[in-house]
């Protein structure tokens, strides 16, 4: 304890992310076959120990050292090299290498498993992974996402020619993946994308202006372009796949402008491309390559989901630990009221985020075997996660930092740094505006509302729940489709897009950790976490009413440990709960 407290200043270091995250573990017990789970928990104790050590010190180190680009070699030859600080290559040696992260989900072998690994496995560990170092995350992502859009929709002769490359682990060898697609005049609106694709010499080559480019130096790139004569919008873009480098060794005809100055993500590079006549290799049909690309970056959104869940998690470990370790007022902070209750709050959106994207993963894995009632899932899960849990983390770290106090506010400490990246992930791959909306374009035009109703019902039948309960979770459910089937079908709703789009993953939420916890063997915390997403965002407050809370039941909800159904009545009555808000909960 001496160690970790000097003058009443509390420090995590050291900490295993993993161990003091008994939730995750339950979790994983759920979500994946016992086989598996049982091999990889090793790994999982491995990267916990490494986030709440090695990889927090390398990531600060990498923060502080952002990547920087040479353009020149010093007799004024052509360079066009991204010189990354020895930091981030060793975060890269983690995540690409020791782990496979970007090499699980599309090949057998890694971590001593012989077959590719469910989505669960990629996405926990990178919940881990990202507590200590957000930045990598993205390029990791893209990499991951790309070589899933070339084997989805790529000939055979391409896919073969990179997919060794793309799932190696071995650093000397492996292919980094990106995307570049948004430009000047074309970032949400990617209809309006300029960038030209010519057939000169029997090739296809690329002209135009790339304004934010992640991993602009990566080996391969997916790339949205208009062949000549092509349709104006979306319909006439074809995706490309861009190597940097050419078979005959010399680098590809486009260059980095400049890097990025960002907020967050400092230990990343992000700049701008200028194509002059770049080589590339059509992917997948002419024509429907926004479609194509749809997918990646649906993918890139769902791990948008779990790096800002991971992002949550980082600021509730720091603000439980300074909690329990610092005393004010001749108490340690965790017992004072209304820093219970601002814990409780972090916790319940860090939970949320954290059910939503585990759940969301074991549909891709159901989608991806066939199962055409997930991929509708997929398909409205998706934005639901990326609208609402990144926007979360923002409130979360900030939170977090104000726990910390003066100390949050300092880049010594974690909590500016996940603040600052934090705020990315409600930008990048769409901003909170496009994926709200994209919600109700999966509800209007793909018919997702019926079936994520159905599996929430069937959901809510599977739970250990009394009658009472489940009528009123089923009432909500009720009311948040009928709204999201009142805004899909009238233009003139729009702008309430956001806040319907809030209740749809709110209720969603509450409904699936119910289910969860019905599945958890002597614990029913997760209910009464789901209890609390009622009371605190699907209910209205009454701003000038003054509550009682039970110091003891939030003691117990912070403290992480199994909770009885008796402790859950006592952080929320739910008969009295519905009575106050005008909702009969009978019998149904």
């Amino acid at each position: 304890m001496n160690d970790m407290i000097h003058r009443n200043i509390p420090d995590s270091w050291g900490q295993n992310s993993y161990h003091n995250d008994p939730t995750l573990s339950q979790l994983l017990d759920l979500y994946l076959p016992t086989a598996l789970r049982q091999h990889l928990e090793h790994h999982f104790n491995e990267m916990g120990a490494l986030a709440g050590g090695e990889l927090e010190t390398l990531a600060i180190e990498a923060d502080k050292h952002p990547p920087e680009l040479a353009l020149r070699s010093r007799n004024g030859a052509e360079r066009q090299q991204i010189l990354k600080h020895p930091a981030y290559q060793r975060l890269e040696a983690y995540a690409y290498g020791q782990f496979g992260l970007a090499a699980m989900s599309h090949r057998g072998g890694v971590l001593g498993w012989s077959e590719p690994m469910p989505p669960v496995v990629k996405y926990a560990l990178t919940y881990l992974f990202v507590q200590a170092e957000f930045g990598l995350c993205c390029p990791l992502s893209m990499t991951d996402a790309l070589t899933r859009t070339l084997r989805k929709f790529g000939d055979d002769a391409l896919v073969n020619r990179y997919l060794e490359a793309l799932t190696s682990q071995d650093m000397d060898l492996a292919y980094q993946g990106a995307m570049f697609m948004t430009e000047q005049d074309a970032g949400s609106d990617v209809g309006a994308i300029t960038t030209e694709a010519r057939q000169e010499d029997g090739k296809w080559r690329l002209y135009g202006d790339k304004w934010f480019c992640s991993n602009p130096d990566a080996a391969l790139a997916m790339v949205l372009a208009r062949p000549e004569q092509g349709e104006r919008g979306t319909r006439g873009l074809t995706l490309f796949l861009l190597p940097r480098y050419l078979e005959n060794g010399d680098l590809n005809h486009y260059r980095i402008v400049r890097l990025k100055d960002k907020l967050g993500t400092r230990s990343m590079a992000s700049g701008e491309i200028l194509l002059e006549g770049a080589e590339a290799y059509v992917v997948g049909e002419p024509g429907q390559g926004f479609k194509q690309m749809t997918d990646m970056i649906n993918m890139s959104r769902l791990s948008n989901g779990v790096r800002s869940a991971g992002l949550m998690r980082r600021s509730l470990n720091e603000a439980l630990f300074i909690a329990r370790h610092r005393q004010a007022f001749s108490s340690q902070l965790i017992e004072l009221p209304l820093m219970q209750r601002q814990l409780s709050k972090m916790m319940l959106s860090a939970e949320q985020g954290r059910t939503m994207v585990f759940h969301t993963a074991e549909c891709l894995r159901r989608a991806d075997a066939g199962d055409a009632q997930s991929a509708k899932l997929l398909r409205i899960l998706t934005p639901m996660i990326k609208f609402r849990t990144t926007r979360d983390a923002r409130k979360v770290a900030g939170d977090g930092m104000e726990v910390r106090g003066g100390c949050g506010y300092i880049e010594e400490w974690s909590d500016a740094r996940v603040l600052r990246d934090a705020h990315l992930g409600s930008i990048w791959e769409g901003t909170s505006n496009i994926v709200a909306l994209d919600v109700f374009r999966a509800v209007r035009r793909e018919q997702t509302l019926p079936v994520l109703a159905d599996y929430l019902h069937q959901q809510l039948q599977a739970s250990a729940l009394e009658e009472h309960e489940r009528h009123l979770l089923q009432v909500l459910l009720d009311k948040a489709v009928a709204s999201a089937n009142a805004l899909a079908e009238d233009p003139a709703c729009e702008h309430d897009a956001r806040r319907i789009a809030s209740g749809l993953y709110h209720i969603t939420s509450a409904i699936l950790m119910a289910w969860e916890a019905s599945r958890i063997t002597g614990d029913r915390r997760r209910l009464a976490l789901a209890w609390l997403v009622v009371h605190h965002k699907l209910l209205p407050p009454d701003p000038l009413s003054v509550s009682r809370a039970s110091p003891e039941a939030l003691a117990t909800l912070l403290s992480e440990t199994p909770m009885t159904d008796e402790q859950v009545a006592a952080v929320v009555n739910t008969q009295a709960l519905a009575r106050s808000h005008g909702l009969e909960v009978g019998h149904g």
